[in-house]
């Protein structure tokens, strides 16, 4: 740890949960009525919105949107897209990012990051070997224009590894895309559309200047991002390596771009941006509330550190959908349930849309979260709001834990 004097500040571990939550605008109630531009200010609260393509339930860029919006149209996401005002990259994994950042993630990975991360590492090993059709690939798409995956058929049987079985041609593009030769102008029925970078960069907004050092910028971005943080998660939000220490992060706090505070409970000190410094204030004198309560994403920012998550909400959380059936504990796709500034529970559902049913085919509440009716009455708005933006109104609870939960939400549900 560093050897600066020791923070001035003590908060609770709740104040500095609320602290995380507002930072990541997710701890009030959003309007009734979406702003068109909430969703662009959402994505750059957050610094970026992970992509994932599974769709039990809305894909994963909606479904973190919608935690913060409420209910929105989708296609607004396509149409920042289309319109240049963010651009799709690899920061965490495959993410949305602002377009007014596209000349920082440059600079990153001009610095190393094609070294650490496996999108990189793979597209630099695929031109090596592949050097050929690649180059083929990015000539077609310089004299052709703009191309789907789908354009191409299969020219020989699927491997039986490598990148998900792909294509010959899917595999290149995405290696061309992790280089940098290729970006994504557009998506059709969520399909990337991939067209030369200096064509698809000529479309979009002028990005922010940057000249300065972007290890730095990046730590102080996933800060501001996170609220608080310990230094150990900072390195995880934008994949940038090593986990920090205490005392890197000494010359930040002595210049003042981030305070170290003690957080009650915690085994090590957290860390504030001078941004939220008004925010802090607020939480250590108990004037910040939380009352919001909504469905995570599995890919959710407040979630995908597993160790960040059980530090900060005592909340265990692992993504089973990449996981054998039969070592799963919750179930495929389970959302988080986060209620009034804690993480009370998590569901695992799907959404039949030809039927317009809701399915919650497993809910479990945390273990000392006491399974009363006023705690149905207070989540069951959250699940049918997220089953009507889902256009599936007819919620079907299968079962819950603990067992008589199920019927308390199913009531509650009614009314």
């Amino acid at each position: 740890m560093s050897e600066l004097d020791p923070p001035a500040l003590t908060i609770s571990a709740h104040q500095a949960r609320l602290l995380h939550l507002a930072a990541q605008g997710l701890l009030r109630k959003p309007p009734a009525t979406a702003a068109p531009g909430s969703a662009l200010a959402a994505i750059e609260r957050m610094q970026l919105l992970q992509i994932d393509t599974i769709h039990v339930v809305a894909r994963s860029p909606y479904l973190v949107l919608f935690s913060r919006l409420g209910r929105y149209p989708p296609q607004w996401l396509e149409e920042l897209l289309e319109r240049g005002e963010i651009f799709e990259g690899w920061a965490h994994e495959a993410c949305f990012v602002p377009a007014r950042d596209l000349v920082l993630h440059r600079a990153h990975l001009e610095l190393g990051a094609r070294a650490i991360h496996w999108s990189h590492k793979h597209a630099i090993r695929m031109q090596r070997d592949q050097r050929a059709g690649m180059d083929a690939l990015l000539e077609r798409v310089r004299a052709g224009g703009a191309v789907k995956a789908s354009d191409f058929e299969r020219s020989r049987p699927a491997a039986t590894s490598g990148w998900w079985n792909w294509k010959d041609e899917k595999r290149w593009l995405e290696a061309l895309f992790a280089l940098g030769e290729l970006m994504v102008s557009r998506r059709e029925r969520f399909q990337r559309v991939y067209d030369l970078t200096d064509r698809v960069v000529a479309r979009m907004p002028a990005s922010l200047p940057f000249e300065g050092d972007v290890p730095r910028v990046l730590i102080l971005r996933s800060v501001r991002a996170l609220g608080v943080a310990q230094a150990r998660w900072i390195a995880d939000y934008f994949r940038t390596g090593r986990k920090h220490k205490d005392a890197d992060l000494d010359v930040l706090v002595a210049a003042g771009d981030l305070q170290r505070i003690n957080v009650r409970g915690w085994d090590a000190p957290g860390y504030v941006h001078r941004d939220h410094l008004d925010s802090l204030h607020l939480a250590a004198n108990g004037r910040l509330r939380a009352t919001h309560t909504t469905l995570l994403s599995p890919f959710d920012p407040v979630v995908w550190d597993r160790a960040r998550a059980s530090a900060m909400f005592g909340f265990d959380y692992t993504i089973e959908c990449y996981t054998p059936e039969h070592k799963r504990r919750y179930g495929y796709f389970v959302l988080p349930i986060l209620h009034r500034g804690n993480l009370v529970g998590r569901l695992d559902a799907k959404a039949h849309r030809s039927d317009g049913i809701f399915e919650v085919r497993a809910f479990h509440l945390e273990p000392a979260v006491a399974a009363t009716s006023e705690l149905a009455t207070q989540l069951a708005p959250a699940i049918q709001a997220c089953a009507d933006w889902h256009a599936t109104p007819d919620v079907v609870i299968r079962r819950s834990d603990p067992r008589a939960f199920a019927r308390e939400l199913r009531g509650a549900l009614k009314h």
